[in-house]
């Protein structure tokens, strides 16, 4: 235990006397000293330091006693502080190895492209990714995941107030992951994330400003526990062209979710038939998607080509394009 509290930047002579004070509550310094074979100057001093850090009170009637804070929130308060210098810490080696490769891509092609192995690796760099942007973060979004893609939506929604601008093509399938569309694809939009989507996505890709692009190692189906990371070089410069040719092929995502009123355009589900269809997806996935079932979905497909006095898909697809409403 003493080790351990060692490891978090607490002196011996103060871990001893709060493991002291944890079985013997309301001891005194000089209580304490004896315990912990420590001189009565030694105990005290140990004590104002553990009272300064929050680790220790005086007991509410003897004022000469002490008590100890509970350990849950004591060392939680300890593990808080030194993650938060280990997370500076990795953020600041992240800058450091930006600066390394910047300086040897010139003299050694070999820093233009990582592999990162593990999935606690991959996601310290999707943050860093995330945090270091400085005007924009592009990105592929297709499955499958290898972890939640809601965990970055708090940086994601941090960097946005920040300025940052947000560009990310989902593909069919990301769309019809059940849920995802309601719970966080237009959660995104409504926080200025710009969305548009494809049929098909080439790989799955994030990328920060023009100086590093992430892509998870696919083979198959099945994504691997690996991923390149891309730095400055012809090949970042191909992703970015890339992701452009992409973006201006695909779909806005507005016009699945609509913002025009009921009178000059389709009604709200109409709307979202709209963008879906437009953006390739199967009746079978819109259903998963937009949470309908497959009568229900086939029922409003239905309604809306007669509304747009369409007889095959792609006449309403035609239509709905003529009266401005994708």
């Amino acid at each position: 235990m003493l080790d351990a509290f060692g490891a978090l930047g607490l002196g011996r002579p103060d871990g001893q006397v709060y493991a002291a004070l944890v079985v013997s509550p309301q001891s005194t310094a000089e209580e304490l000293a004896g315990q912990c074979d420590l001189t009565l100057q030694q105990s005290q001093d140990a004590l104002d330091r553990l009272a300064e850090q929050g680790m220790a009170t005086r007991a509410p009637v003897d004022r000469e006693r002490y008590l100890a804070v509970a350990p849950d929130v004591a060392i939680g308060t300890l593990i808080g502080h030194r993650e938060a210098e280990l997370r500076s810490a990795r953020a600041e080696m992240h800058r450091l190895m930006d600066a390394f490769r910047e300086a040897s891509r010139y003299t050694d092609p070999a820093h233009s492209v990582e592999v990162l192995t593990g999935g606690e690796a991959i996601a310290q760099r999707l943050e860093h990714l995330v945090d270091s942007t400085q005007y924009q973060v592009r990105g592929f979004d297709c499955p499958p995941y290898i972890q939640d893609p809601v965990a970055q939506m708090p940086r994601q929604r941090a960097k946005l107030k920040a300025g940052v601008r947000f560009r990310t093509v989902y593909d069919k399938d990301a769309v019809a992951w059940p849920g995802r569309l309601e719970k966080e694809i237009l959660i995104g939009v409504e926080d200025g994330e710009e969305a548009r989507v494809r049929p098909v996505l080439p790989m799955k890709m994030m990328m920060s400003d023009d100086k590093m692009a992430i892509i998870p190692i696919t083979v198959g189906d099945s994504v691997l526990d690996a991923a390149y990371v891309i730095h400055p070089s012809a090949l970042l410069q191909a992703l970015d062209a890339l992701f452009e040719a992409e973006w201006e092929r695909a779909v806005p995502l507005q016009a699945a979710i609509g913002d025009g009123e009921a009178d000059t355009g389709p009604e709200a589900d109409h709307r979202k038939l709209l963008g879906l269809l437009a953006a390739g997806l199967t009746d079978e996935s819109i259903a998963r998607s937009l949470g309908w079932s497959a009568r229900t979905t086939q029922r409003r497909l239905q309604s809306l080509m007669r509304q747009l006095g369409a007889t095959t898909r792609f006449q309403a697809g035609m239509a709905a394009r003529e009266r401005g409403w994708l």
